[in-house]
């Protein structure tokens, strides 16, 4: 193993440990310098260990057994949706979400079959990857928004005659948190434009995971972008 690849690969703590392990594979040494930095100074987090390749990944993640894995898609060797593949039938709780420049939806789909649970562009912003993490974490599948349209435009599949149907499923409370969703609030934005607990917050949130059949908020506000003139019409 290369010296100062790897960081700390021990899990320690029991199962009431409320800190969220992750793992990165990304042969981009800055940019894995810098989701790891991130990762040591957000709270709720702890940083396990790091790979340059999927190979090495591959071999050592079943010992260490992360909650999350941040997967690059176009490793050296064993590529990124392979190794994925190989993890996932010896690491089934362990949550892996892709990191890529690419929007194709092959890879996409490809990724997903192979057992990710999201998709993440490497542009992701800091905030937006760490509420990534604790969404899948919490069963969510957390997808950049123009990935998550994608998704939604070969498998989401409306009833033809009245696709508002959906959403006039949603209550106006949940239609306005809908609506800050889609325009990027935070959880914590969120809860103080409407005043309203994180609990309460979380609650509606998933309502609307219900009533839209989708799973995550990238893919609620990519829903909600395709269908916001009807929800404009809707009555309040």
């Amino acid at each position: 193993m290369p010296a100062g690849l790897k960081g700390h690969t021990h899990k320690v703590g029991n199962a009431n440990d409320m800190t969220i392990t992750i793992s990165i594979v990304e042969d981009d040494v800055p940019l894995r310098s810098i989701y790891a930095k991130w990762l040591k100074q957000a709270e709720g987090f702890r940083l396990l260990s790091q790979y340059g390749d999927g190979m090495q990944a591959s071999l050592a993640l079943p010992q260490e057994q992360p909650d999350v894995v941040l997967m690059d898609i176009n490793l050296p060797g064993l590529n990124g949706v392979e190794c994925v593949r190989q993890l996932k039938a010896k690491l089934p709780a362990t949550q892996f979400i892709m990191i890529t420049v690419y929007e194709d939806p092959e890879r996409i789909f490809n990724a997903l079959a192979a057992g990710a649970t999201g998709y993440l562009l490497k542009d992701t912003a800091r905030e937006e990857l760490l509420a990534a993490l604790r969404d899948v974490r919490r069963g969510g599948s957390p997808m950049s928004i123009g990935i998550a349209r994608k998704v939604v435009q070969c498998f989401q599949k409306p009833p033809p005659a009245a696709p508002e149907a959906e959403l006039q499923k949603l209550s106006a409370r949940e239609q306005e948190v809908l609506e800050l969703v889609a325009r990027g609030y935070l959880l914590k934005e969120i809860c103080e434009a409407l005043k309203l607990s994180q609990h309460t917050v979380d609650t509606y949130l998933r309502r609307i995971y219900e009533k839209l059949h989708v799973h995550s908020r990238a893919q609620a506000a990519a829903l909600y972008a395709e269908m916001k003139p009807q929800l404009a019409a809707l009555p309040r």
